[in-house]
């Protein structure tokens, strides 16, 4: 933060989210409130409501709903974070255990649009390892506060950090750029599957044809797409799972997917049956 306003001025703003989650946590919004007065930044507290489920996912839904609509009130071109390659190496890590594909193995987006957003987030510290960060803290005088659920170990996160602490032979930084590496691969393939789509996909009321492409990842990336335009929610993987089964004929996310010669076609799933 005081990073980037002694870099960009003005042009910065700070928000910080209470969850609701803490009783500490309205505590730590007005620390950063008070830091960010000091410097003639301004700051906004966004207070948000975290709905039943997975706290942390849910938890972060909210978080960047709730930035996106303050950022898109203040004209702002970008949301920046403060992940670092300590993060990314976390993600990549959990993303192996549970046998993630290229998507998410590219880990944490340097630069990305969150679903439903419509101002980009960028991660301008993710080559930075957490202990670097901390010394600057430190060194310039910012206070700052450890989230106790950092280490809550019935998160699988926090218990990849503890396991990647103990393991003084694996390096976060190599992990995070191997994760870059990986982002650019994923670029790469989203650009040849939006050329495929732009060239070739069609799109009429109530129906979606898609090419069968030469590599199963741009198809799927080309129905997963299909079945967004028709109102369906799906992930590439889930559509590359389809895919690999080989069906000809298959019903996703309220979609039918139509395996042809050379073509796949998406129409809306047709009602059931009763009696």
């Amino acid at each position: 933060m005081a990073l980037a306003h002694e870099l960009l001025g003005e042009k910065v703003e700070v928000a910080t989210v209470d969850h609701g989650l803490r009783p500490e946590a309205s505590e730590e919004c007005a620390l950063v409130v008070r830091v960010c007065e000091e410097r003639g930044i301004p700051c906004n507290i966004l207070r948000v409501n975290v709905g039943a489920g997975n706290v942390q996912d849910r938890a972060r839904a909210a978080r960047y709903t709730a930035l996106g609509a303050w950022a898109l009130e203040r004209g702002l071109a970008a949301i920046a974070t403060a992940h670092h390659a300590d993060d990314q190496a976390e993600t990549v890590l959990m993303r192996l255990n549970r046998g993630s594909g290229l998507a998410g193995l590219a880990g944490i987006r340097s630069c990305t649009l969150i679903e439903g957003g419509a101002v980009p987030v960028v991660r301008p510290l993710l080559g930075f390892r957490k202990r670097e960060l901390r010394d600057i803290v430190e060194q310039i005088g910012l206070p700052h506060v450890e989230d106790p659920s950092n280490r809550d170990e019935s998160y699988d996160r926090v218990r990849i950090r503890r396991a990647l602490e103990n393991a003084d032979w694996l390096d976060p930084l190599a992990i995070a750029r191997s994760a870059g590496h990986l982002e650019e691969t994923e670029k790469a393939l989203e650009s040849l599957a939006l050329r495929l789509w732009d060239d070739r996909a069609s799109v009429e009321d109530g129906r979606v044809s898609v090419p069968k492409a030469a590599l199963l990842d741009t198809s799927a990336r080309l129905v997963a797409r299909a079945v967004g335009v028709l109102g369906g929610r799906t992930s590439h993987g889930e559509v590359a799972a389809f895919l690999k089964t080989g069906v000809q004929r298959g019903n996703l996310a309220g979609v039918l997917i139509e395996a042809g010669e050379e073509t796949f076609v998406c129409t809306p799933e047709p009602p059931r049956r009763s009696g």
